[in-house]
């Protein structure tokens, strides 16, 4: 298992937290150690490099972003685990496809502890459950090194916002939330079973260290 470092930054805005992403993987070398950023965003709609304006329904006051991933639109806010890998693939000798079914894996696996079914689709990354999405992945790969990642709903609250658009570009598409199906409602219980399953999958040992300042 390789060292890699965890935080936790708790309740954030989404676009300085994006900032310091770029930031990091710009600034990080090939002795740079991966790092996982957990955080819950205030409310907001992010528009993906294959995103469509007219996909963004009704935003009301919740502020829409265009962003540097891939993917389309989706909505992130509290309720919500969205966790940001920032691994050297080249590193783990991963490709970008891997990857992708590998984070999917690791929430399929989360939620097989609380005994809920879940499926990969093709063509239409994520996480289902009877059809519905209950987590999103939208990523970015520079120079072998990933940024972005994935948002894993968790309270029931944390889907509303979904009816303002058609998710990932598909309209009518079903959300759901753990808490919904009979999981827990709490994030800091499904935390740790998220880690463990990501570690798991990328061969990673997590350390905690301080999240940096707001």
């Amino acid at each position: 298992m390789r060292p890699a470092i965890v935080r936790d930054l708790g309740r954030r805005p989404y676009e300085p937290v994006w900032r310091a992403m770029q930031a990091f993987t710009d600034a990080r070398t090939e002795g740079s150690a991966d790092e996982l950023w957990l955080v819950e965003h205030e409310p907001v709609f992010t528009l993906g490099q294959a995103g469509k304006p007219e996909h963004v329904l009704v935003p009301g006051d919740i502020p829409v972003l265009h962003v540097d991933r891939g993917g389309q639109v989706t909505y992130h806010g509290p309720g919500q685990i969205v966790a940001y890998p920032l691994l050297d693939l080249k590193r783990l000798k991963i490709g970008v496809r891997d990857y992708v079914c590998r984070i999917e894996q690791a929430i399929i696996d989360t939620l097989d502890e609380w005994n809920i079914g879940a499926a990969r689709k093709d063509g239409a990354p994520g996480v289902y459950v009877n059809d519905a999405k209950i987590a999103s992945l939208g990523i970015r790969v520079r120079r072998g090194c990933t940024f972005h990642g994935l948002a894993f709903n968790i309270e029931g609250c944390s889907t509303a916002a979904f009816a303002r658009i058609n998710p990932c570009g598909y309209a009518g598409l079903q959300v759901v939330a753990l808490s919904d199906l009979g999981g827990p409602s709490s994030l800091d219980a499904v935390k740790p079973v998220l880690l463990e399953q990501l570690g798991r999958q990328f061969g990673l040992a997590w350390r905690h260290e301080a999240a940096p300042p707001a």
